[in-house]
């Protein structure tokens, strides 16, 4: 089992002071929680075997309760035990903020249509008690495994489900809450570092105004695909402030390397949005094949090449996926590329950190 850094690909980078570094890949593990279809076990525990066959050092894993409604964490502590891996030579991010609960109905009802073949369901649990709750059955569900790295998950979903605008402020108040356990928890040495995990990044840029944050993970918004200035100045001051940035969903579900979801989202051609996104994969597929990059590569590169983001985390459903995945971390498409990709229109031309002349 390869426990050591390889020197093909960059070191791995602390975040602050916490005392947890990570690899420039983390392996996503919503897989193992049988997202979109139902992978058999010999094959997850091949997936967790492949990330110390190639990882770069000491592997990072991204959980969540959310993940199969605990099924993710739970496959990975046992295929982690089974492997005879020390709790010392795996960093795990566990995503707090739903918690396991008996199901009660034919189907899960925590997101219909995405997590199949589950013997529980999930109920979403953010605030102070909420969110101690969601962390203790994480602890039981990876044990003897526990999380370096927690946050709460999702949070501008959960404000985004308010009704009105006094239902938007208890539920911002929840979310404060919840990371007023965080912080206990970290000055307590349960954990070691605190972050977000959201995909609209004003939320995760409001709560690192108002908490002591660590790190923030970004997801479906800053790509190849969608790069907003206001995005990349909020990048920069979490650099300035020391504030590590773990981009996540940089395929934005794969649609951008050739799949038919685009952020959760069957894509089928029938809207004028669809249409865009089709045409606008066409032809940065064309741009791909004319230098002869692949557009994964370009997808991770892109996401890569702004100061402060230390780490891509990519998931795999397929073991051999698994170093393929971690090639990308290291791969730079030339800067020919990025000012055709300029010139041609699919990424914005003031971009200064990729196509400069």
């Amino acid at each position: 089992m390869n426990l050591n850094p390889s020197a093909s690909h960059p070191a791995a980078t602390p975040i602050g002071q916490t005392g947890v570094s990570l690899p420039p890949i983390v392996f996503g593990n919503s897989s193992l929680g049988n997202i979109y279809r139902v992978i058999d076990d010999d094959v997850k525990r091949q997936i967790v075997a492949e990330w110390f066959a190639q990882s770069p050092g000491i592997p990072a894993v991204d959980s969540a309760g959310k993940y199969g409604a605990g099924l993710s964490l739970e496959v990975t502590a046992k295929a982690l035990a089974g492997l005879g891996v020390a709790s010392e030579s795996i960093v795990i991010c566990n995503k707090l903020g739903w918690r396991r609960v008996p199901l009660q109905t034919p189907e899960p009802t925590f997101e219909n249509g995405i997590w199949f073949d589950l013997e529980y369901d999930a109920v979403q649990d953010i605030s102070y008690d909420g969110i101690g709750r969601c962390f203790d059955q994480g602890c039981e569900l990876l044990s003897p495994y526990r999380p370096q790295m927690v946050s709460v998950h999702d949070p501008d979903e959960y404000l985004d489900a308010a009704i009105d605008d006094a239902d938007r402020t208890a539920r911002w108040d929840d979310i404060l809450g919840g990371y007023r356990r965080l912080r206990e928890l970290r000055d307590s040495g349960q954990v070691a570092a605190i972050g977000v995990g959201a995909k609209d990044w004003r939320a995760s840029k409001r709560l690192a105004d108002q908490c002591e944050l660590d790190w923030v993970m970004l997801a479906t918004s800053l790509t190849v695909y969608r790069h907003d200035r206001e995005l990349l100045e909020f990048v920069e001051s979490l650099h300035q402030r020391g504030i590590a940035v773990i981009n996540s969903a940089v395929f934005h579900a794969g649609f951008l390397t050739g799949g038919n979801f685009f952020d959760y989202r069957a894509v089928t051609g029938d809207t004028e949005e669809d249409r865009q996104l089709i045409d606008w994969r066409k032809r940065f597929q064309a741009v791909c094949k004319r230098f002869d990059v692949q557009p994964a590569a370009a997808c991770v590169a892109f996401g890569m090449s702004i100061p402060g983001v230390i780490a891509t985390a990519l998931n795999s459903s397929r073991p051999e996926r698994v170093a393929q995945n971690v090639a990308l971390v290291s791969d730079s498409p030339s800067n020919d590329f990025w000012l055709a990709m300029k010139d041609d229109q699919l990424i914005d031309s003031e971009f200064p950190y990729l196509g400069t002349a």
